[in-house]
């Protein structure tokens, strides 16, 4: 129960009407979800525009409602407030019913193209082993502790997110690290949270279904930045050159992580094995579990988030060579055969270079790696044919095949990646819509010693087509199929 002058605190009003110390039961931007004493926000989305709710909104009990166009008729015992955006009204005032938690713990956002998952599971395994109680919120899982709660975007939702964070204080957690996605940010998602830190990691192509632009994906990733309070810290990878632009603006303190250029973190690789990574880091040499070039970026990039919040050096390089990788990040599916069999949610052009590049590091050439791939539908058209000229130029063998076609034609987006295999590359590139015999494919031409890789998907454990989500993990899929082989 909260007061409306309350929850509207620091939300830039245009017009008010009604009583402004009418008591909230609740706060809903879905009409659907409003019920007595509800105060309603009506958010403009991408799918819907939640003035055409209004009036369900009020016949359900709305109390208040909170909208950029006020209706042509106002409600009796119904308060109205005019604001200039709705989504960042909705941020500050789910905050303010929430009691701020943001600002109860120390909050650490993580944003880039790649790696954002991997950071924030690394840096609340870390945190877990250093004693603390701390909240995860990833494309994964989300966390208070070690309690799993079920993660449906990559950022929730306002309400969700303050409702969360709450949970999170009242079980005493005094660290929360976040996925930042471009999309949260544009969408005022993060509106009205106070962040301890926030943290950098690369941009590629992406989402630009939903941008449009790469220069407006990298806005995006900025304003995470640029609302930045003094108090709090900024750091990026002093490698990608778009780690500059995040710094620009930002009133947080300034700092770097990087493998090539001049930063106050540094790290060189020493070796890099399908064992994992030895690191020279500020002049300690440090063994982890993770694998690859990317993960020593990471790896770094938690090391200068902990320090920054003001942990022990030694300690946190002691505890962070114990971690296990993110579930579907370069992940190994083991067998009897003599075949390395990997899983990684590769699902972007960059991403997919990075993780072949790394196994063409393992390799001694005499072995086939067989690549499976497929690019997901009602999302960027622009990357399937770049994905598939990358899968091809870095593989022996590759099978093209979906991911989550969602509302698309499986055969349209597997045309789209078609149109990036090279004449040179047809002999070597097989297409096989259905992914389970795909994947059934790779293993059946796969020899000891040989590498596949299935890529796209990670830790997903579903398939999306036609809206309908169905079971299928990669991970049980390559396993089952490896082992059905050997037993032959």
């Amino acid at each position: 129960m909260a007061v409306l002058k309350d929850i509207l605190y620091k939300v830039s009003l245009q017009s008010v009407s009604g009583n402004m110390e009418t008591e909230v039961k609740a706060i809903a931007f879905d009409s659907r979800k409003v019920e007595a004493g509800t105060a309603f926000i009506a958010v403009r989305g991408t799918q819907a525009d939640g003035h055409e709710y209004i009036e369900m909104a009020i016949e359900k009990g709305a109390v208040a409602v909170v909208c950029e166009e006020l209706p042509e008729s106002l409600v009796n015992n119904v308060a109205f407030v005019q604001v200039k955006d709705s989504s960042k009204a909705l941020g500050f005032m789910a905050a303010n019913y929430y009691g701020n938690p943001s600002e109860k713990l120390k909050l650490v956002g993580v944003t880039g193209t790649n790696g954002k998952t991997t950071c924030v599971t690394l840096l609340h395994q870390l945190f877990r082993l250093l004693g603390y109680n701390a909240g995860l919120l990833s494309t994964v899982v989300n966390k208070i502790n070690e309690e799993e709660l079920p993660a449906t975007h990559t950022t929730p939702d306002a309400i969700t997110l303050n409702k969360t964070l709450a949970q999170m204080v009242a079980k005493g957690c005094t660290h929360c690290f976040m996925e930042s996605s471009s999309h949260a940010i544009v969408q005022n998602r993060i509106a009205g949270l106070k962040y301890e830190g926030a943290v950098f990691t690369n941009l590629s192509h992406e989402h630009l279904d939903y941008h449009k632009t790469f220069d407006e994906y990298i806005k995006a990733k900025k304003l995470l930045f640029d609302g930045l309070p003094s108090t709090a810290f900024a750091l990026v990878n002093a490698d990608d050159k778009r780690g500059a632009v995040m710094l620009q603006n930002t009133k947080a303190a300034k700092h770097k992580y990087a493998l090539k250029s001049m930063a106050a973190f540094k790290a060189k690789i020493l070796s890099n094995t399908l064992q994992g990574l030895e690191l020279d880091i500020d002049g300690k040499s440090v063994w982890f579990k993770l694998i690859g070039d990317f993960n020593a970026y990471n790896l770094l990039a938690v090391y200068g988030a902990a320090v920054l919040l003001g942990e022990d050096e030694s300690m946190v390089l002691e505890q962070l060579s114990s971690l296990n990788p993110a579930p579907g990040r370069f992940e190994q599916v083991n067998s009897n055969t003599g075949i390395t069999a990997l899983v990684d949610y590769a699902h972007t052009p960059d991403a997919l270079e990075n993780v072949l590049s790394t196994i063409k590091e393992f390799r001694t050439g005499n072995e086939k790696v067989i690549t499976v791939v497929g690019c997901g539908g009602n999302r960027d058209k622009e990357k399937r044919p770049v994905m598939a000229k990358i899968a091809c130029d870095l593989s022996d063998k590759v099978i093209l095949t979906s991911d989550n076609p969602r509302f698309e034609e499986p055969g349209d987006i597997l045309k789209d990646m078609q149109a990036g295999v090279s004449p040179s590359n047809f002999r070597k590139t097989l297409v096989i819509e259905d992914r389970r015999e795909a994947i059934k494919a790779a293993c059946a031409m796969a020899e000891p010693n040989d590498i596949i890789l299935v890529a796209g998907k990670g830790h997903e454990t579903y398939q999306e087509i036609k809206g309908v989500r169905s079971d299928f993990d990669d991970r049980k899929v390559l396993s089952e199929m490896l082992n059905l082989m050997h037993q032959k």
